[in-house]
C-alpha cells in the first residue's frame, strides 16, 4: 500500500509540475465550450445570439405592407437591409445575404381579402442562399407572425368593413349554407356590426378625450372577442374559417451549380486534417533533432537553408496531393462540382505551402516533440474552429465573422467554396490564394529566422 501511495503521489506531482500540459487540458475545453455556447444561445439573454441579415424589397405602399415592413425592422432577431429587387438578388446570389423578402405591389389588400376566403392568395417571393436553408425557415416563421398580426388587425378594425361585406357576399344564401359556413356567416355579421360601431365611435371621439378612451377600450374588447370567435370557427375548407392569407415562392440563388452540402464539408475537413499533417511534419523534425539525424545532415556539405527548403517543398507537395485526392473522391462519389479547375489547383497549392510553413514554424519554436504536439494541436483546433470548418462561418455572430478574416483557415474554406458550389471561378479564389501565400511567407520567414538563430548559438 505504501508503494501504491508513493507511485500515485509521484504521478500527480509530475502532472501538476507540467504547467503547459495543465494549461492546455483546462484551456482547450473551456475555449471550445465557450465557442459553441456563443453560437447556440449563450446565457439566453436578449443579445446572446447574432441577428439574421435579411434583404427587404417593399413594392407595395399600402398601410398593411408598410406595417409588415416596420414590424420586420423592429424584430430583435433580424437586421433588415432595404434594397431594390435586383440588388437583393445580386447579394443573395453572391453569398452576401442569406435571405431576401419581396413584398409585391397590392400585397396588403390581397392578403386581407384572402384571410377568410382562402382564394387568390398573394405570393411573397423569397430569395435565399442554398447553403443557408435554416435561415430561410427562421425568416419565414418571423414573416408569418408579422403578416398574420397586421392582416388580422386590418380586417378586425373599423376600416375593414368593406372586406367583411365582401366575405358575406361570397357566402351562399342563408338557407343553403353548411354548418361551418353558417357559423362563419354569424361571425362575420357580428364583426360587421362591431366594425360599424367602431367606425362611428372613432368619428365621434374627435370631440373629446373621453370619447377617444372609450373607443380604444371598445376596440380592444371587440377585437379580442372577434379573434376568439374566429378561432372558435376553426379553419374550414372553401371559406369556412381563417386561413394563411398568402403563399411564398422560395427561390434559391447561387452563381454556381446546384448546392451540394458535401462541397463545404470536404473543404472544412480537408483543411483540418491537412493541418494535422503539418503538425506531424513539425514533430518529425523535432524527433530528428532529438535522435541526432538533423545534426548528421548538417554535418554533410548541405546548408541549413537547403535542409529546411527540402522539408518545406516535400510538405507542400504532400499537402497539395492530399487535397486533390480528397476532392477527387468528392467529385466521383458525392457529385461535388469544381467550377474552376485552375482556381481549385491554385487553392490546393497555396494551402499546401501554408501548411508546410506552419509545420516548420512548429519545429522552429517547439522545445520538445511532446510539448510542441500539445500546443500545435490546440492552435490547429482554434484555427479550424474559427475558420468555419466545423460550423459554417455565416452562423457566427457578426463581430466574429469580421474577426475571423485574420485567420488563414477562414480564407482556405471560403476559397474552396468559391471554386465549387458557389461557382465564383478563379477570380473568386484569387483573394484567398493571396492571403494564404502571405501567411506562408510570414510563417516560413519566422521559422527560418529561428532555425538560423539557434544554429548560431
Amino acid at each position: 500500500m505504501t508503494a501504491l501511495i508513493a507511485l500515485t503521489r509521484k504521478d500527480l506531482i509530475l502532472y501538476l509540475k507540467d504547467k503547459r500540459a495543465l494549461m492546455l487540458h483546462l484551456l482547450m475545453p473551456v475555449v471550445l465550450a465557450a465557442f459553441f455556447g456563443s453560437l447556440f444561445g449563450g446565457s439566453g439573454g436578449g443579445d446572446s445570439t447574432s441577428k439574421i441579415d435579411v434583404g427587404l424589397v417593399v413594392q407595395d405602399q399600402s398601410e398593411q405592407s408598410q406595417k409588415i415592413a416596420a414590424g420586420l425592422k423592429a424584430d430583435s432577431a433580424l437586421n433588415i437591409v432595404e434594397l431594390s429587387q435586383q440588388e437583393a438578388q445580386a447579394r443573395v446570389r453572391s453569398g452576401k445575404l442569406p435571405v431576401a423578402v419581396v413584398i409585391p405591389a397590392g400585397f396588403g389588400e390581397a392578403a386581407s381579402s384572402a384571410l377568410f376566403s382562402g382564394r387568390n392568395k398573394p405570393e411573397l417571393p423569397l430569395y435565399y442562399d442554398p447553403s443557408q436553408s435554416t435561415m430561410l425557415a427562421m425568416v419565414k416563421g418571423l414573416l408569418t407572425q408579422q403578416v398574420m398580426q397586421v392582416t388580422s388587425a386590418s380586417v378586425m378594425s373599423g376600416q375593414g368593413g368593406r372586406t367583411t361585406e365582401k366575405y358575406l357576399a361570397e357566402l351562399p344564401a342563408a338557407g343553403s349554407r353548411t354548418a361551418e359556413q353558417a357559423q362563419l356567416g354569424d361571425f362575420l355579421s357580428s364583426l360587421k356590426k362591431f366594425q360599424d360601431q367602431l367606425a362611428a365611435t372613432n368619428a365621434a371621439s374627435a370631440a373629446g378625450a373621453d370619447g377617444a378612451a372609450s373607443a380604444t377600450s371598445g376596440a380592444s374588447a371587440g377585437a379580442a372577442s372577434a379573434t376568439n370567435a374566429a378561432n372558435a370557427a376553426g379553419a374550414a375548407h372553401a371559406g369556412g374559417g381563417m386561413t394563411m392569407p398568402y403563399t411564398t415562392h422560395d427561390e434559391a440563388l447561387s452563381s454556381g451549380p446546384k448546392y451540394n452540402g458535401y462541397a463545404h464539408s470536404f473543404a472544412g475537413m480537408g483543411v483540418q486534417f491537412i493541418l494535422f499533417m503539418g503538425i506531424n511534419l513539425g514533430i518529425s523534425i523535432l524527433l530528428e533533432q532529438r535522435q541526432g539525424i538533423w545534426s548528421r545532415l548538417l554535418a554533410a556539405p548541405i546548408s541549413l537553408k537547403t535542409v529546411i527548403m527540402s522539408r518545406a517543398v516535400a510538405g507542400a507537395i504532400i499537402a497539395t496531393g492530399l487535397m486533390v485526392a480528397m476532392f477527387i473522391c468528392a467529385v466521383l462519389i458525392f457529385k461535388v462540382q469544381i467550377t474552376s479547375v485552375a482556381g481549385f489547383l491554385g487553392m490546393a497549392v497555396c494551402f499546401g505551402m501554408m501548411t508546410a510553413a506552419f509545420g516548420l514554424l512548429i519545429a522552429a519554436f517547439g522545445k520538445t516533440p511532446e510539448a510542441a504536439r500539445g500546443i500545435a494541436t490546440f492552435a490547429t483546433l482554434i484555427l479550424v474552429m474559427l475558420g468555419g470548418a466545423w460550423v459554417p462561418s455565416f452562423v457566427f455572430p457578426q463581430w466574429m465573422q469580421t474577426a475571423t478574416l485574420v485567420v488563414p483557415t477562414r480564407w482556405a474554406v471560403d476559397g474552396l467554396d468559391a471554386v465549387t458550389w458557389r461557382g465564383l471561378g478563379l477570380n473568386g479564389a484569387v483573394p484567398a490564394m493571396a492571403v494564404l501565400l502571405g501567411f506562408a511567407v510570414v510563417f516560413g520567414a519566422l521559422a527560418v529566422w529561428k532555425f538560423l538563430k539557434d544554429q548560431r548559438q
